[in-house]
């Protein structure tokens, strides 16, 4: 068997976690996707297979910003919550997409937390 790039390797962590985590309406998935440049995140319910809302460092709000960084995730993770709490979403299953919970994906959920959603 070939050995699996970084990508391969992701795509199969992210396949192991989407096992066990399912998004409802009460409850959607928070995923979590970054790129070299930006990061994007979305409210997901699984069952009827819609995304609830969704936000990105591409918004203008925050396109001045530096794109897949810490202080961006913060901001995107406040911004997140701001718009879930008005959707009157209290409560999210975290999906990190098969990224290891730290620097910028663990900025993003931190901030979420804070700004009043619970995982």
């Amino acid at each position: 068997m070939a050995k699996l790039n970084r990508q391969e390797q992701r795509v199969r962590r992210h396949e192991r976690v989407r096992r066990k985590v399912r998004g409802t309406p009460q409850r959607p998935r928070l995923c979590v996707y970054k790129s070299h440049r930006h990061l994007y995140a979305q409210l997901i319910d699984d069952e009827s297979g819609r995304t609830l809302l969704c936000a990105s460092t591409l918004e203008q709000a925050l396109r001045g910003r530096s794109g897949c960084n810490v202080a961006s995730a913060e901001l995107l993770g406040g911004l997140l919550a701001e718009r879930a709490s008005a959707q009157g979403i209290k409560t999210v299953v975290f999906d990190r997409g098969g990224y290891p919970y730290h620097g910028v994906v663990k900025a993003l959920a931190e901030r979420c937390r804070e700004g009043g959603v619970r995982f």
